[in-house]
């Protein structure tokens, strides 16, 4: 039997052993970096190291506050920001809507990138980098412009560009760990002015309340560090696997975009997304049906409705996300499993 296939990087990349191994040496160390004992000031002293290492390993030179993930870093700027109100795409992941903040939102194009025109003033505008759907990068220039003629403050959820793509000239950065083979559980708000957001906790100089996970956030450091020259690669096995797919009968979603070489999104006509993840599953292969965090829904991805897709449709299409481990062979079992699947609908 051949080895399993994971192509689902954007749910989580396996931890990286290096990871691993920073992560051991932050449970001998163990103390709470708030103590202000020898043992709490050395757990204290590797925490503010890595906070260096990341912000220096992605180009940041403002603030980073430590959350448990994206998603508290998403809660906190919604829920703390000085203006009190937000603004979201219509493609921002869901936990931008699991905060208790109402909101309004922006329409996307078919094409998946967000409609600029009336923004609103002296607002949190989130607009992510790139979605972790269909991988449409957002527009960073435009954006960033756009929004600050407003007089507004740009809020770019990152976590599945962050250690990828340059990051955003934005004000509020949500990024996760998970995503780059750090652990889950552990993640940062980068901040370009600490005066934008309003102090609530008693940690992370005052924008986060909860010890920090000294040992995680260890793991976080090192997995940021490692060399990433395998992203390199990865534009030309998504184009590959882009054609096969086109030439097997499929469809490309945002085609035409430009997109993030880690993840696409693939439309399958005449086959629900559950019966696909089912079929590649007993072929080995682990994908998704847009994003894992919805798993379970019996919704359509709000992602393609907003695109305007119809529901069946949308209802047929499968996430692929590459890996450090994804290479020529993946693809080609990839590929061959979906000609065998797509082959089978059509004889019966």
């Amino acid at each position: 039997m051949n080895s399993r296939l994971y192509l689902d990087h954007a749910a989580t990349t396996p931890l990286l052993d290096a990871a691993k191994k920073a992560m051991y040496r932050g449970l001998d160390l163990w103390a709470n970096p708030s103590s202000p004992h020898k043992e709490g000031r050395e757990m204290r002293q590797a925490v503010e190291s890595a906070r260096f290492q990341i912000k220096q390993a992605l180009n940041w030179p403002h603030h980073l506050i430590f959350t448990s993930g994206a998603s508290e870093a998403i809660a906190l700027v919604l829920q703390q920001n000085i203006f009190k109100k937000s603004t979201i795409s219509a493609v921002e992941h869901d936990a931008f809507r699991r905060t208790g903040i109402a909101v309004e939102t922006l329409p996307v194009d078919s094409a998946g990138y967000v409609q600029l025109d009336n923004l609103p003033e002296k607002q949190v505008i989130a607009i992510q980098a790139v979605n972790n759907e269909t991988g449409v990068i957002q527009p960073f220039d435009e954006v960033a412009s756009k929004i600050r003629e407003k007089n507004s403050l740009w809020f770019a959820d990152s976590s599945q560009s962050a250690g990828k793509i340059d990051l955003p000239d934005a004000d509020f950065i949500s990024i996760s760990a998970h995503k780059l083979g750090g652990p889950p559980g552990i993640g940062a708000l980068l901040v370009r002015d600490l005066a934008d957001l309003l102090p609530f906790g008693g940690q992370e100089q005052g924008y986060r309340a909860g010890t920090e996970n000294g040992p995680a956030i260890l793991g976080f450091a090192a997995a940021v560090a490692q060399d990433k020259s395998w992203l390199k690669k990865n534009k030309a096995l998504r184009e590959k696997l882009d054609r096969a797919i086109l030439a097997a009968g499929g469809g490309i979603i945002a085609e035409n975009s430009s997109r993030i070489p880690t993840i696409a999104s693939y439309h399958m006509p005449n086959i629900a997304a559950k019966t696909q993840l089912i079929l590649f599953d007993m072929a080995g292969i682990s994908i998704s049906a847009g994003s894992a965090c919805a798993s379970g829904s019996l919704k359509i991805s709000p992602v393609l409705e907003a695109m305007g897709y119809d529901h069946k449709k949308a209802e047929e299409v499968i996430r692929v996300s590459f890996g450090p481990e994804t290479n020529e062979a993946v693809i080609e079992r990839f590929i061959q499993t979906w000609r065998h699947i797509a082959e089978n609908k059509r004889a019966h």
